[in-house]
């Protein structure tokens, strides 16, 4: 995984702008190996969809994936016959490295590509670039598995595809539904952040962008198609599976040990409607109370084993300090990423530090109880302890939750403002585009101040 690049913050969503008539606005490629046969109608039937629906200007790219057959010849003479068509030869094969190095150069605001056996039906081309081109979202896909959507394929494909996005949602917490069709699209000024951070050269490389995308915060389309399965794809289905699953869990341990920097990609300030301050709303309380919840009861359940474990062979207040200790370090970590959102490992020292404070005050109540428990009777019973002790802990979790919303993960946390470009003068705020930061001047209308907490 790569964990050596340091990538932008990721761009405003802003509508495009109108264009002349020779800049073109969707780039679309054409991944091919060895096609001599299927490239040229396809290719020739995509312009002519292009020519007669699409309002914009457009361009069709093929990326030779360093086919041995004639494909090269059958691109140059597309390329020379179409004036929108080019070809790219490349001397080394892999669908995710021809889609990367397309990209990359590519000058077109909107990125897309299809396979070149054109299973997807095309009416669905327009739907899918449509959001991104109105600034609404980062990438769109399209959905053989949506519930509109109508499919025509074999029993084991079908098989095939629904258990891995099964597997992709238990595994990675995906929310999107389809990850392996080939008809995807994506901002231009998004897939200079995303694709440095993305490994695959391969098959796994959609899957592993998309995954990026939505846990960096971007919003993913998605679009129901008619897909009719081609019954001579030369995909090897086994091989392909086996290096999918490698990429889920090569994702998943980067995901898990937080070596990948998805908390840098912030987008300028006041992107986000839930940016703004409004009147008598907590922001984000709701979502935080029930991922507080769930946590303090899992770690209630965690404490009491312990607790009853060590009190097989330690007394009561030992036995206490150490299973809240233990489910105290396990709670701090659990809230810290599915309570309040932070990725990463920055500031997890000085978040653990804190927690163990917060333990100590929980540590105070629950041994304070215990103490006026043993005051008042001499040999109080276990289920006795336990209920003076489920009391003394729902009191000190409604103060945890508490201090970790307002002292250890604040709203604003100091982290947010290191990762946020600061305005270089009064007004402005810097977008990143084509690499390069340019300022632009703050609309009033659609950003409020915030006071940093």
């Amino acid at each position: 995984m790569r964990t050596d690049s340091s990538p932008g913050p990721l761009p405003a969503r802003e509508h495009l702008p109108a264009t002349g008539a020779g800049t073109p606005v969707l780039d679309v490629v054409v991944p091919v190996y060895n096609e001599e046969k299927d490239l040229g109608p396809c290719v020739q039937r995509l312009h002519e969809h292009l020519t007669r629906t699409f309002p914009y200007a457009f361009r069709i790219t093929v990326a030779d994936n360093a086919s041995t057959d004639a494909t090269a010849h059958v691109a140059a003479r597309l390329a020379a016959d179409l004036g929108e068509v080019r070809s790219v030869r490349l001397e080394r094969k892999g669908r995710g490295r021809a889609l990367r190095i397309v990209w990359s150069a590519s000058d077109a605001p909107v990125l897309a590509y299809m396979d070149v056996d054109l299973s997807t039906d095309l009416n669905a081309l327009l739907p899918l670039v449509a959001p991104l081109i109105s600034g609404h979202s980062d990438l769109a896909i399209g959905s053989r598995l949506a519930r509109s959507s109508r499919v025509v394929r074999g029993a084991k494909r079908e098989f095939v595809s629904r258990t891995y996005n099964l597997i992709l949602r238990g595994s990675l917490q995906a929310r999107f539904s389809d990850a392996q069709c080939g008809f995807k699209a994506i901002r231009r000024d998004v897939a200079q952040v995303l694709l440095p951070l993305v490994e695959d050269t391969g098959w796994f490389f959609d899957t592993e962008m998309l995954v990026l995308a939505e846990r960096a915060g971007c919003r993913i389309h998605e679009v129901p198609v008619d897909w009719v399965d081609d019954p001579h794809s030369t995909v090897h289905i086994v091989r392909t599976a086996a290096d999918d699953l490698k990429g889920v869990w090569r994702i998943g341990r980067a995901l898990a040990t937080g070596s990948l920097p998805l908390d840098r990609l912030a987008r300028p300030f006041g992107d986000d409607p839930r940016d703004r301050e409004l009147t008598d709303v907590p922001q984000g309380l709701a979502r935080q109370l029930v991922g507080f919840c769930v946590v303090g009861v899992l770690s209630t359940l965690c404490y009491l084993l312990l607790y009853s474990g060590f009190r097989l062979f330690a007394g009561s207040q030992t036995a206490n300090a150490s299973a809240l200790l233990v489910s105290a370090v396990a709670n701090t970590a659990a809230n810290r990423r599915l309570t309040f959102g932070v990725r990463g490992r920055g500031g997890a020292v000085r978040h653990q530090a804190q927690g163990l404070v917060v333990f100590g005050i929980g540590l105070a109540l629950t041994s304070g109880s215990l103490a006026a428990l043993n005051a008042a009777a001499a040999d109080p019973d276990h289920s006795t302890e336990l209920a003076v002790l489920i009391a003394a802990n729902l009191a000190a979790t409604v103060l945890r939750f508490l201090l970790f919303r307002a002292w250890v993960f604040p709203d604003a946390p100091p982290a947010d403002a290191a990762r946020t470009p600061e305005p270089a003068h009064p007004g402005q705020y810097l977008v990143w585009s084509d690499a390069t930061a340019r300022r632009r001047p703050v609309r009033t209308a659609d950003t409020e101040p915030r006071e940093r907490r």
